[in-house]
């Protein structure tokens, strides 16, 4: 059986991913690690038990709740390798030891928009914890990767989709 478009966009995504430092907080590799445990125990018991009641069900070759239940367990199953890539490459960061005399994961920095003279304040986090309703931005996105590196007084050019944006950096915390 050839696996759907979308578990292989799924596996290959994985392989790229795994490769790469996954800086997180304590917090966050807890919570990555319980995931990892729910899935593993839990949902894994739980799809194999659907493939089995769907297979009692009659006819594998016309059984579209069976070729589901298969479906979904492969998806589960790349979640799982996924985290699992994840938790390996995790890092741990601890928040007491962040320099604040450059913009690094895990400071707070304040920005100033030139063009508007608008205040935004944003918290550099991983990947994983990012969550820009709560103020949070990977340190990949486009701002976070623009202002890496950069000390108080600096004014740097993002490109964002919107265009670019000229910012500069007012105070950077913890």
């Amino acid at each position: 059986m050839v696996p759907p478009k979308r578990c292989i966009f799924f596996l290959s995504t994985i392989r790229i991913f795994m490769a790469e430092t996954n800086y997180v907080t304590k917090e966050t590799f807890a919570k990555m690690q319980e995931e990892l445990h729910t899935l593993k125990t839990v949902d894994r018991y739980a799809a194999s038990k659907a493939i089995a009641e769907a297979r009692e069900k009659g006819d594998l070759k016309e059984n579209a709740e069976y070729d589901a239940a298969k479906e979904a367990q492969g998806l589960l199953e790349a979640k799982i390798k996924y985290l699992e890539g994840v938790v390996a490459t995790a890092r741990i960061l601890d928040e007491t030891n962040i320099d604040t005399s450059r913009v690094s994961i895990l400071t707070k920095v304040t920005l100033t928009n030139v063009a508007t003279n608008k205040t935004v304040t944003y918290k550099i986090v991983s990947e994983k914890e990012a969550d820009l309703k709560s103020g949070k931005i990977s340190v990949t996105s486009p701002i976070g990767s623009g202002i890496l590196g950069k000390v108080i007084g600096d004014v740097v050019e993002v490109s964002v989709p919107a265009g670019k944006l000229k910012l500069k950096v007012d105070k950077i915390e913890v």
